[in-house]
């Protein structure tokens, strides 16, 4: 069980609380609804961008993470589809740094062009070394582009479709990124470790109190245009070796299914007794030299994937190793197909690495703010998966394997010509 509270300020911010009086840091996590959902198809990859541009400074900060080494603390974020997530780790004495950094940020960061410029440079020096010059770099931007069309945000990867889009953002665009979609109301705060709750009280209101709601730009996103027949699509580049990916459109976070797609991929690929360790990685006549099953975790309809890289490269070794996956994914589709026995291996595995994940105080923190963000309750994650039954399994299986297309896209290396 863990032991957490929350309260929300008066401007919209949610924050949630865990004491963990064993150890002498804090941990400061702060979540933001947006994320590359929110872009238009003619400026992507601006939400990562912000990400970068939130450590250029900010009104009353001039070198961001300098503070933060100061206070002997460390800092770093993410960006995904759906959100940008800002975190800080350091000595409990020295949080209320954390608080005035993120705060500050949040008020007014440094959006002038002398900023935007060095950012713009570093993300697409990141694009180049990972999507142009690093193998299946390019693979998300086929397969999104084959699930969801060219209009769906979810249609290309969080950094965007080109590096044209980012140099071509202006301090303009990025202020207006600013205030559609950062404000305390648009925002959750997540604090663990050795502090009290009524000390993050003290600091909410101090520092994150005075900020004014934001004016947060609506959110309206296309339905996806999944692909109503079975897409193939090959591709080749400077790669070592044939890989596969296969995708299924799945339902959005929340929906029951989605939890039983989740747990599909568990039976799949979650450690050495799942099915494509044991029937295709070692049981696969050394066809497969890496497969797994994953879900891309979105909060509006998202996909299954299957990735697989191959010892053999030829058409019937795809051939044979697509049939394969499928195989065993629907296998899954069969009424009985998963015992209780199987089922229940796979939820106690479910249960522990949610417990372990659990028990540092930073991905604590980081779970609790996407949990308060979710409006649940973070203790009734397990009991929420474990009401998956061999039923549902079975029922999610044949819809996602059996009754909906899917799109595959062969990734093989170039022919070198002599």
């Amino acid at each position: 069980m863990i032991e957490y509270r929350t309260f929300t300020l008066d401007n919209g911010l949610r924050v949630a609380h865990s004491c963990d009086p064993q150890t002498a840091m804090t941990a400061v996590n702060i979540l933001y609804d947006t994320g590359a959902r929110d872009e238009v198809p003619g400026l992507t990859g601006i939400a990562h961008l912000f990400e970068h541009l939130m450590f250029g400074g900010s009104a009353n900060v001039r070198d961001y993470s300098g503070e933060i080494e100061a206070a002997g603390g460390m800092d770093n974020a993410w960006t995904s589809n759906d959100f940008t997530n800002f975190y800080e780790v350091l000595p409990a004495q020295n949080i209320e740094t954390a608080f005035w950094l993120e705060s500050d940020r949040m008020l007014a960061p440094s959006l002038d062009e002398k900023t935007l410029s060095v950012q713009r440079q570093v993300v697409i020096e990141e694009f180049k070394q990972q999507c142009l010059n690093r193998p299946y770099g390019d693979l998300a931007h086929y397969l999104r582009r084959m699930l969801y069309g060219d209009s769906h945000p979810y249609a290309w990867p969080v950094i965007g479709k080109t590096p044209e889009h980012v140099a071509s953002v202006t301090p303009d665009d990025a202020r207006r990124w600013f205030f559609d979609h950062y404000g305390p109301d648009n925002a959750v705060l997540a604090v663990t470790g050795n502090i009290a709750f009524e000390k993050v009280e003290e600091l909410a209101h101090k520092w994150f109190g005075p900020i004014p709601r934001r004016n947060i730009a609506r959110r309206s996103l296309p339905t996806p245009e999944f692909p109503i027949a079975d897409v193939v699509e090959r591709v080749s580049g400077d790669v070592p070796q044939t890989a596969i990916a296969i995708a299924f459109p799945m339902a959005a976070y929340g929906n029951k299914d989605y939890f039983v797609a989740d747990t599909i991929t568990d039976l799949l690929s979650a450690g050495r007794s799942s099915r494509f360790y044991r029937n295709l990685l070692m049981g696969g006549s050394g066809l497969f030299s890496e497969v797994d099953a994953s879900i891309s975790g979105s909060e509006h309809e998202g996909f299954m994937i299957f990735n697989a890289k191959l010892n053999d490269g030829s058409d019937a070794a795809v051939e044979k190793a697509i049939a394969m996956m499928m195989a065993e994914a629907r296998a899954l589709a069969v009424t009985g197909g998963v015992s209780e026995y199987e089922l229940e291996r796979c939820m106690n595995r479910f249960e522990s690495t949610f417990n372990f994940s659990n028990m540092g105080y930073q991905s604590r923190a980081a779970n609790l703010a996407m949990s308060l963000y979710h409006g649940e309750d973070i203790n009734s994650t397990v009991e929420r998966q474990r009401r998956t039954t061999c039923g549902d399994i079975s029922r999610v299986a044949e819809e996602l394997f059996i009754g909906k297309p899917s799109a595959t896209l062969i990734y093989s290396p170039a022919k070198i010509e002599e």
